[in-house]
């Protein structure tokens, strides 16, 4: 039976990385999507075009009273879909950047950060478990921001922060179970992510260039080869890890 993963926020950017790239490596694949339902589908089309299954669900991981109707979904789609009722990798993604100066930041745009970056990954993954397999991966995205700090980045930083020590505790409490639970740090990816400001941008563009020991700044295809490789069978021994892709950013 084919492995199959479950990516919130898939359908552009890191996530949509991830998928594709699981999807070259035989997996199956199932994408969360918050609004545009056109880039979802397209995701699911290009996973399609490849031999492999996917599926497209719309969920908004701010909306927590939600949880419960989407695991029922799942539950029903599965055998639909995949001919299984479980899944083997979940890829915690969705979310949002914000670059405000610490004394212009609000406690809206924090709460929003907080929401969508630390408790949703939290009871989703929760909720979630009952459908992951023994044996199976959980990994969390951070940031190379909760390693470095650069100015505007703070409450940001603080909830990838956070999201690191989830991933060790839930490495430990989830060890029984059989399931390795990661953390990947992205470095500045050129995406539409933060208003596409690192692809964009002249000016932040020749900053990661300057302090990237590769020499530029990432790509999303570089994220993905890295959730490829870390959602297979030869990562089984590694859990509790935070495994930061930058390009050496920042060393």
């Amino acid at each position: 039976m084919s492995k199959l993963a479950l990516i919130t926020g898939g359908s552009r950017g890191l996530g949509r990385s991830g998928a594709i790239a699981l999807a070259n490596a035989d997996v199956d694949v199932i994408i969360t999507y918050l609004s545009n339902e056109r880039a979802a589908q397209d995701v699911v089309s290009d996973i399609k075009a490849l031999g492999r299954r996917a599926l497209a669900l719309q969920l908004d991981m701010r909306d927590f009273a939600a949880y419960d109707a989407f695991m029922k979904q799942l539950e029903q789609q599965l055998p639909r879909v995949f001919e299984r009722h479980n899944i083997d990798y979940l890829l915690n993604n969705a979310g949002t950047g914000l670059h405000q100066a610490f004394v212009k930041t609000t406690m809206a745009e924090f709460d929003e950060l907080y929401n969508l970056h630390l408790k949703a990954p939290y009871f989703f993954t929760q909720a979630l478990l009952p459908f992951i397999k023994s044996g199976g991966h959980i990994l969390n995205v951070s940031s190379g921001l909760a390693r470095f700090s650069l100015p505007g980045a703070s409450a940001y930083a603080m909830m990838k922060g956070g999201i690191e020590v989830m991933s060790r505790y839930l490495a430990r409490e989830l060890g029984e179970y059989g399931i390795s639970v990661n953390t990947l740090a992205p470095g500045a990816i050129a995406t539409d992510f933060n208003g596409g400001t690192v692809r964009d941008n002249a000016q932040v563009h020749q900053f990661v260039t300057s302090v990237t020991a590769k020499g530029r700044v990432g790509q999303a295809d570089d994220i993905g080869a890295i959730i490829a490789m870390l959602f297979s069978d030869n990562s089984y021994w590694l859990t509790g890890q935070r495994i930061e892709a930058s390009g050496g950013m920042l060393l």
